[in-house]
């Protein structure tokens, strides 16, 4: 399900159910013309998402623009996305249209949306809204349609908090959000990978190469801490010096330091991907019981002794269900069994939204609401 014209652009295969979660959501969110804000962690794919969505979508004849925030000089940031005029700064010899002019009537894709300078985000938060750029040096403005899909490794909440980036300008991006799962959490995903990997990459020589069933192991034991570009690298070096038509585990380079399941970021970052982990530790398949995955998961953050534990894991739940249903209360409230507001205040109450919470009772999980989906109805705090 890849861009296939591009063989610098990786696959992304959709065999784990979360990944075949996420490609439901790339189907629903693609023919539309919403902003799109890409989040995971490094090498996890996010170029190839966001290019999967271009082809689903109805820019997909036009062009798809990639830039890189991050390898963008911050002199010159400004210069690049949104075009200059000519003498509008030392060596600017002529006028030059930007990537915003560049992907018009596409696909503009922001890789590293965290690295902007600060002036930088209140133009762009200024092109988003009005779908116009101003040129450095230049009076007047071009119309410009693009459809933005932002990306990021980084955590934009933390990074408002800290007055590094904008909320008006993340709230603008975070219209349909699409979260990526580590390599180590989607284990249906390594093995048709690797295989991928190895179509690509095989000449004449490697042709007939296939991975024994060691060296599968030893894939599904690593814990890949640099995600999908990690595995791409294992399996071409793999090609280059196993011998005859397998793939062995001495072919595979791959840190001993590194063997094993990784801890998360934090034992509540990305709530989804941590209950799947807990279910199949040590590469095992995952299970089929929710109730042993959450239980497992459980037990995991009862080692962690966090304070106000089931306040996280009850704000966790909501936002990610919230995040499931892109966004939508309603659709949030329905998958619950909660109302409208009750999602609403649990959301301020966890920073994902703005405004105040209004609190009063609520039915228990274990009860169907007993109020209307209309009625004024928030969680009260539990600290």
């Amino acid at each position: 399900m890849s861009n296939a014209s591009d063989r610098r652009v990786p696959p992304y295969v959709f065999e784990d159910a979360a990944s075949r979660a996420l490609f439901r959501s790339i189907e629903q969110l693609a023919p539309s013309d919403a902003t799109v804000l890409i989040t995971g962690e490094t090498g996890t794919g996010k170029e190839i998402v966001a290019r999967e969505v271009h082809r689903l979508s109805r820019r997909s004849s036009s062009r798809f623009v990639a830039v890189n925030c991050n390898a963008l000089a911050e002199s010159l940031v400004e210069a690049e996305l949104f075009g200059h005029e000519r003498g509008a700064f030392t060596g600017a010899t002529t006028a030059k249209a930007g990537w915003f002019e560049a992907a018009h009537g596409g696909t503009l894709f922001l890789d590293e949306i965290g690295d902007l300078p600060p002036a930088v985000q209140v133009k762009l938060l200024r092109v988003l809204q009005e779908g116009e750029v101003v040129r450095v040096g230049a009076r007047h403005p071009v119309p410009v349609d693009v459809r933005v899909i932002a990306a990021t490794h980084a955590h934009l909440e933390e990074a408002i908090k800290l007055g590094r980036f904008r909320e008006d300008l993340y709230y603008r991006l975070h219209v349909a959000p699409l979260v990526l799962i580590p390599l180590r959490d989607r284990q249906h995903d390594i093995v048709p990978l690797a295989r991928s990997f190895i179509e690509r990459f095989r000449d004449d020589e490697t042709a007939n190469v296939v991975l024994t069933e060691s060296a599968r192991r030893r894939l599904l034991e690593h814990a890949w801490p640099g995600n999908v570009r990690e595995l791409e690298n294992v399996i071409r070096y793999a090609l280059l010096v196993c011998q005859g038509t397998t793939i062995d585990v001495h072919d595979l380079r791959i840190s001993s330091h590194a063997r094993g399941r990784l801890p998360a970021r934090s034992p509540l970052a990305g709530l989804p991907a941590g209950l799947r982990a807990a279910g199949h530790p040590d590469g095992a398949a995952p299970a089929s019981d929710g109730t042993f995955l959450l239980e497992n998961a459980l037990a995991a953050l009862f080692e962690e002794n966090l304070p106000a534990l089931q306040q996280q894991i009850d704000q966790a739940v909501f936002r990610a269900a919230f995040r499931y249903c892109h966004g939508n209360q309603v659709q949030t409230a329905r998958l619950l069994g909660v109302t409208r507001n009750v999602v609403r205040a649990r959301l301020i109450e966890a920073g994902e939204l703005a405004g105040r919470a209004r609190f009063a009772r609520v039915t228990p999980w274990n009860e169907p609401p007993s109020v209307a989906a209309n009625d004024d109805v928030a969680l009260p705090s539990t600290r």
